[in-house]
């Protein structure tokens, strides 16, 4: 039954606010619906169409909810039709022309408005029907700071009347880049931390946008990259092992092939995205069958096609360890030295652990282990600071 609440919550949160137009509103019936069905389903048995049940038990709760109170019932539909007036667009369509509530709920919780940290948790909470303890859990944080963080992103929401509905045609392309970041920092979150159940929930987010928005590439670009990523999960363990030092034997053959054809949509059809070029560079590493037989000149090449998408110095970063790999240490050092003046780099640790690795490699360890030094004192996670430990001493 937990896969079935699982699976039926994001859309029916998701119809309930297109209904009532209150976050918090539907939150508290769908919960209530939840708990009748864990009281009813195991003496009646889980009815055919579940989430018909589920809707039509939390939706009867709201009636009644709205009936007791008939002021908040007033307060609602006032909402309502300022609401319309301010925002009268109508709900893009997707796939076969019916709207699903899902993605207006999706584009409502990554809305431009909100702090990207409170995007994120309002993401897990509604779509991924985690509970707010779970939410802090994933991030590390108190309760009482993700309940905070979580109320602060609903009344932003009912107090800029940020609306329930999917950006018209003109506005998507704006507005997409939003939701595929939520998607994807939860999904790095559960990398670094070594939580595979938060990475497993990204891409089952993924998996939802990538069936509601078929025609959009950099969806199936995300969803790739996520695939392509996790696919070497086991031979991660709970420990950072490098790609180089992983069994590429226990990489997962089926989520490989799957991330594969999904980077061939994500580049066919016009200029690709920084999602579906991040995932070609995946690729590019999944399919080889170690190190050396790595299509280097190839990744360099992608990296420069996403320097020019997405300019970043991490993105320079990664070029000049591909250009490294490609023409030598030396070549990779003079680029890393040209990024030396960065300030996001210099409190970046995988900056001063990719200098580190090319100065070993010239032979210059006095230098390298200052660099190893310096990349652990700004690492973020015990895992991290265990492998430069590990390198220092060896």
């Amino acid at each position: 039954m937990a896969g079935v609440f699982r699976e039926e919550h994001g859309r029916l949160l998701a119809a309930l606010v297109r209904r009532f137009g209150d976050l918090d509103l539907a939150e508290e019936v769908a919960s209530e619906a939840v708990e009748i069905a864990l009281t009813r389903w195991p003496v009646d048995g889980v009815p055919p169409n579940p989430g018909a049940w589920l809707m039509t038990t939390a939706r009867r709760r709201a009636v009644d909810r709205l009936r007791r109170d008939r002021a908040y019932a007033e307060r609602l539909a006032v909402l309502r039709v300022e609401a319309e007036r301010a925002d009268p667009a109508p709900a893009a369509d997707v796939g076969d022309g019916l709207p699903d509530e899902r993605l207006q709920l999706f584009f409502t919780c990554a809305h431009p408005a909100l702090p990207a940290e409170d995007r994120v948790a309002l993401t897990l909470r509604c779509l991924a029907g985690m509970t707010t303890p779970e939410v802090a859990r994933a991030f590390l944080v108190p309760v009482e700071t993700m309940a905070k963080r979580i109320t602060r992103a609903k009344k932003k929401i009912r107090e800029a009347r940020i609306p329930f509905r999917v950006p018209g045609a003109d506005e998507l392309p704006e507005r997409l880049p939003g939701v595929l970041q939520v998607v994807y920092s939860i999904f790095t979150e559960g990398y670094a931390a070594h939580r595979s159940e938060l990475a497993e929930e990204a891409i089952r987010l993924a998996r939802i946008l990538r069936a509601l928005m078929p025609a959009e590439r950099e969806v199936a670009g995300l969803l790739a990259l996520l695939l392509l990523v996790h696919a070497r999960r086991e031979a991660r363990g709970d420990e950072l092992v490098l790609l180089e030092e992983q069994d590429r034997a226990l990489w997962d053959r089926a989520m490989i092939a799957e991330g594969t054809r999904l980077v061939e949509v994500a580049l066919t059809g016009g200029r690709p995205g920084p999602y579906g070029v991040q995932a070609a560079i995946a690729a590019l590493h999944d399919e080889a069958a170690d190190l050396a037989d790595t299509d280097w000149p190839q990744i360099v090449a992608l990296y420069e096609v996403l320097l020019a998408l997405l300019p970043s110095p991490v993105v320079a970063l990664n070029r000049a360890v591909a250009v490294a790999m490609r023409d030598g240490a030396e070549a990779g050092l003079a680029l890393l030295d040209e990024l030396a003046d960065d300030p996001q780099l210099r409190s970046y640790h995988p900056y001063s652990t990719a200098r580190a690795e090319l100065l070993r490699l010239l032979g210059r360890d006095s230098e390298a282990a200052l660099a190893f030094r310096r990349a652990l004192e700004l690492a973020g996670t015990e895992s991290e600071r265990a492998h430069l430990r590990r390198k220092l001493e060896g």
